[in-house]
């Protein structure tokens, strides 16, 4: 019973065997094979790669620079007119100004005359504001005169301004002192240089007719 048992183990070895080694050597001619193909595709290339002889001798060009910006044409020339021209030689017409001293069409058809009595000729007021007519005494259709004396600054400012007389009194002091401090005056001038000095300054009150 051994024999034949052991002579069917050796006939099945045998052919396995024989079918692995069949099936190795089919392996390896399919890989060569496959190696071949792809050794053959189009456009893939494994070998070294081939440079031109001229490709590292080759000059190349600078191109061309661009062409300079054209210039911009000339300023145009400007006529300066003669520096040498005397100013007095120039006819000038100017007009003739006289500003009174009093002031007409004032508020609510009021006159303020300002008059100076008994200042000296050298007091020239610069700026003059006319007052306000109180209220009442327009009303009551009352006229009179403040007489202030004061101080006039080296600026021509006004300053420490004090009633001296008034008619009728008291009713137009208040606005009398207000308008004399807005008031500027040529400042008066000794040696070279601007000083204090005082002065007197009367402002009538009147109405219109």
């Amino acid at each position: 019973m051994k024999a034949p048992r052991m002579l069917i183990s050796g006939l099945v070895a045998v052919v396995v065997t024989f079918g692995l080694f069949y099936l190795m050597v089919t392996l390896v001619f399919s890989d060569a094979n496959r190696t071949e193909d792809n050794e053959n595709l189009p456009g893939i290339h494994f070998g070294p790669v081939d440079i031109p002889e001229d490709a590292a001798t080759k000059k190349r060009q600078k191109p061309k620079p661009p062409p300079p910006p054209k210039k911009p044409p000339p300023p145009p020339k400007m006529q300066v007119s003669n520096p040498d021209v005397n100013p007095d030689q120039l006819d000038l017409d100017m007009p003739n100004l006289d500003v009174p001293l009093s002031g007409a069409g004032g508020l609510m058809g009021l006159n303020f005359a300002a008059v100076d009595r008994g200042a000296e000729g050298d007091i020239i007021p610069l700026v003059r504001i006319q007052p306000q007519y109180p209220r009442q005494a327009a009303i009551s259709r009352i006229e009179g005169w403040v007489t202030i004396t004061f101080i006039i600054t080296p600026l021509g400012t006004v300053t420490q301004p004090k009633v001296v007389d008034s008619k009728p009194p008291r009713i137009f002091d208040r606005e009398a002192i207000r308008a004399i401090l807005k008031w500027k005056f040529k400042p008066r001038v000794v040696d070279g240089q601007a000083v204090d000095r005082q002065a007197t300054q009367t402002i009538e009150f009147s109405l219109e007719e």
